[in-house]
């Protein structure tokens, strides 16, 4: 039997101080729906729902189902807060910015700031037949990981980089959303649930989780930049460790892309996670490293040299 979807917030619906306008995404986990604050502004707002496990009453609050369901739920909801938290204090222009986070209606919500723009999964659906560009691939990568350097330097993991939680905005420059740290914390606590994302998620996600580190990260960071090439994540990890049928990407995609790049991608996705590149910093720096590559459809190199001479300066 299907898990029950709760139903979302409804238009017009009053949350503390914030106007519910719509639900924009979410889903498993989470919703996540457009709101204005008391001057207008508009804002994303995350809320703690995970499928199957509870239901929503008329007057909007969350209830688990069963009494067996509220360990895992209440685990859950206490581990999502303390992300809130966490990435309150983060103010980084390749993180989400969390502005506020409270509990209501028996579970917990968090404010973003609302950003325009789009997916990294929606540019890779756009693009159709073409391939994605080297250069832009880089340059989103170099900044993201940047970013994603702070989030390990605050202790905290995301556990659920995808191109789905990578947003574009408007100007090009990429932020790193909805993060995974109460959802793992939930598939500890509730094994039955499996709120990991197949293709992205690393093998020790599926087992071994005393093992989970940066490394974890840095395979769902592989994982997302073979996507952008191949157009499809690679293989479940788990299934890759039952048979690896994985063509490496160094071969399969040979002469579309340095050579270079694609080997990187592919140390990166080793199933051991003691051959992987154990620091975002270690990837950044050999991203960073790259020598230029350019096709008929280059990016323009120059603004790849600018944030390789800025991230140079930082690093």
């Amino acid at each position: 039997m299907a898990a029950q979807i709760p139903e979302p917030l409804t238009a017009g619906y009053r949350l503390a101080e914030y106007t519910i306008d719509r639900k924009i995404g979410g889903g498993g986990f989470s919703m996540v729906y457009l709101a204005f604050d008391a001057a207008g502004q508009p804002v994303a707002i995350k809320e703690y729902l995970p499928d199957g496990m509870v239901m929503r009453e008329k007057d909007g609050k969350v209830l688990p189902i069963s009494v067996e369901k509220e360990k895992a739920f209440r685990q859950g909801m206490k581990y999502f807060f303390d992300e809130g938290r966490t990435l309150a204090n983060i103010r980084h222009p390749n993180v989400v910015e969390v502005e506020n986070f409270f509990r209501a209606n028996e579970t917990v919500y968090m404010v973003m700031k609302y950003e325009r723009g789009k997916t990294l999964q929606r540019h890779i659906h756009d693009i159709h037949a073409e391939p994605m560009r080297e250069g832009f691939i880089r340059s989103v990568f170099i900044q993201l990981l940047n970013g994603l350097r702070e989030v390990h330097a605050r202790r905290l993991l995301h556990f659920d980089i995808k191109p789905s939680n990578i947003y574009i905005r408007l100007d090009g420059t990429p932020l790193l959303i909805d993060f995974g740290a109460a959802r793992q914390a939930l598939v500890a606590e509730h094994r039955s649930v499996p709120m990991y994302t197949p293709g992205f998620a690393a093998p020790e996600q599926y087992s071994q989780r005393d093992r989970l580190g940066p490394w974890t990260d840095i395979y769902a960071v592989g994982a997302s930049m073979y996507a952008c090439v191949a157009k499809h994540p690679p293989p479940p990890a788990n299934e890759r460790q039952q048979e690896d049928k994985m063509l490496p990407a160094a071969k399969e995609f040979a002469g579309g892309y340095s050579a270079e790049f694609l080997e990187l991608i592919d140390r990166l996705l080793r199933l051991a996670y003691t051959d992987r590149l154990q620091s975002v910093f270690s990837v950044q720096k050999r991203l960073i490293g790259l020598a230029p590559f350019q096709t008929g459809a280059a990016t323009k190199p120059s603004l790849l040299n600018v944030i390789r001479e800025r991230l140079n300066r930082a690093l």
